[in-house]
């Protein structure tokens, strides 16, 4: 018997655990592919909501929000770079230079999942910032994962020249964070079940094993 999991990831396109969780999690679900289908649905969170355009300098960002010197940040760097080296993504976040604001990407996020082209395209968008050194909140540069994922580039075009979605998604940042959601990434199951952090594929393929034996008996 398959049994269906439901699966939020609540995240931001400028977090890197969020790229190493989902990797993880893909493992894990790629292990179960004949016992458990599952529907995944990217839900926004802005790490920095109140970030400018044009960024901040990371080193200077990671220093005031968390206290981290300048060894601690790059000791984290390497065990990130390391970490996604493992699951297969190339991270060059050694030479990020800056931090930005990733609201129209969320914007594009929720478009792309009406389309059917969302993981894709947050997986693109994971792809510009951390490997490309790209500006996901450049409009330029979302227009190019918009190529990149095959999605309409004239409509794109129209939804950042608005506010097109951006109602929609302050409310979906809003409803998790009333359920509690304060650190990303978190992985909703099922609308009941949650896991926070860039946990390991052992980590993930045991948390479903037992959620996907629940709903069988």
């Amino acid at each position: 018997m398959v049994s269906h999991l439901k699966l939020d990831i609540i995240s931001d396109i400028s977090c890197p655990w969020c790229v190493i969780g989902y990797k993880s999690l893909e493992q894990a679900l790629n292990q179960l592919s004949k016992h458990i289908d599952y529907t995944i649905s990217w839900q926004p969170f802005e790490l920095n909501p109140n970030m400018p355009s044009e960024g901040q300098d990371l080193h200077q960002h990671l220093q005031e929000k968390y206290g981290s010197t300048f060894e601690q940040i790059d000791e984290n760097h390497r065990v990130i770079t390391e970490r996604g080296a493992e699951l297969g993504f190339h991270f060059n976040i050694q030479d990020i230079g800056r931090i930005y604001n990733t609201f129209d990407a969320h914007r594009l996020l929720h478009w792309a999942r009406q389309e059917g082209k969302q993981t894709d395209l947050k997986q693109a968008l994971f792809a510009l910032y951390f490997t490309e050194q790209g500006n996901p909140s450049d409009h330029s540069d979302l227009i190019k994962c918009i190529d990149k994922v095959g999605l309409p580039i004239e409509q794109a075009k129209e939804i950042l020249a608005s506010d097109l979605y951006a109602d929609t998604v302050r409310e979906r940042e809003n409803h998790f964070r009333s359920l509690g959601v304060n650190a990303v990434p978190t992985f909703i199951i099922n609308e009941k079940y949650s896991i926070v952090g860039g946990h390991p594929a052992e980590t993930f393929l045991k948390a479903l094993e037992e959620i996907a034996l629940e709903g069988t008996l």
